[in-house]
């Protein structure tokens, strides 16, 4: 840590809470054994169980690793295999894997992640079950070990953006700030910590308005809302291999589907995705690198 800049850590409570790891897939196998294989490998926090969502998967060679899964008697039934034969819907499917569920405390994991640190999952559950704490984000950097996720930031291109992205990972950041567990508005749900009385509380993710993008944003913002706080620790690594099994919204359709999105959520919270109160109103709402706005929030 650098001088004037220190870690808090919270303490675990004698009675480990269960942790339900809702993986969401189709096809991607390649991704997905590295995602599972990783978690597996190096996670230290010992109570979690991991729910494998298929949507519609055709490729052989992943259907057939999803039997594994189950069948692999090393992970002591802890992998289950969920089937969501039903067109994409991010908000959807976790809502469904979040019924059989068993866990005090829910993982939203994309199956494009991989961890790094061996504490990632018990540096987040140790804020995530804090009372006054509602969504616990990670540190998610791109493979070539750029940062992809540090928070989010209200505003940014219109609805939200990720903050400092493209930074170092040895940077500090803005004030310190990739080096410090901080208060933000929202946090990607690529690795996204919650208690599952919370997501029951605000009323899960929309599935209907939202079904691909800013369904993780809105839901923090519910959370926040709801009188709880969310954070991002950096304490918690892991890379991110972005969209590689989705694909971009490059096509026609998903451009529009995109915009119906954003314009939701800009009728839905108005005002608020101007003013976000852990970002600073004299910086950009144009790049996600905490420069300074050019004149009065970009506009």
């Amino acid at each position: 840590m650098q001088p004037g800049i220190y870690r808090a850590r919270w303490p675990q409570p004698s009675r480990l809470p269960l942790v339900s790891l809702i993986i969401p897939t189709r096809d991607g196998l390649q991704e997905l054994r590295t995602c599972i294989e990783s978690i597996w490998k190096k996670t230290t926090y010992p109570k979690y169980e991991i729910l494998v969502v298929d949507n519609q998967s055709t490729c052989s060679y992943t259907l057939d690793y999803l039997k594994e899964l189950e069948a692999d008697t090393r992970y002591d039934g802890r992998i289950r295999v969920l089937s969501y034969d039903h067109p994409f819907n991010y908000s959807a499917i976790n809502n469904f894997a979040v019924q059989h569920a068993n866990g005090e405390i829910l993982g939203l994991i994309n199956n494009d992640v991989e961890v790094i640190g061996p504490e990632w999952l018990s540096e987040m559950v140790s804020h995530a079950i804090r009372p006054n704490i509602g969504c616990v984000g990670a540190k998610l950097y791109y493979p070539d070990g750029t940062l992809q996720h540090a928070g989010v930031v209200l505003g940014i291109g219109g609805v939200a953006g990720h903050s400092h992205k493209y930074y170092s990972r040895s940077d500090g950041g803005y004030f310190g700030r990739l080096l410090t567990i901080h208060n933000v508005y929202a946090v990607t749900g690529a690795v996204l910590l919650v208690r599952k009385s919370v997501f029951d509380e605000v009323g899960r993710l929309d599935d209907f308005g939202l079904r691909v993008a800013f369904n993780d944003v809105d839901f923090c913002i519910k959370v926040q809302k709801a009188g709880y706080q969310n954070i991002f620790t950096p304490f918690s690594e892991l890379y991110h291999h972005e969209s590689k099994t989705r694909g971009r919204d490059d096509s026609p359709e998903k451009q529009v589907r995109f915009a119906k999105e954003r314009d939701l959520m800009i009728q839905r919270w108005g005002n608020l995705l101007q003013a976000d109160p852990f970002y600073n109103p004299n910086l950009t709402l144009v790049n996600e690198d905490y420069s300074f706005a050019l004149n009065t929030r970009d506009f």
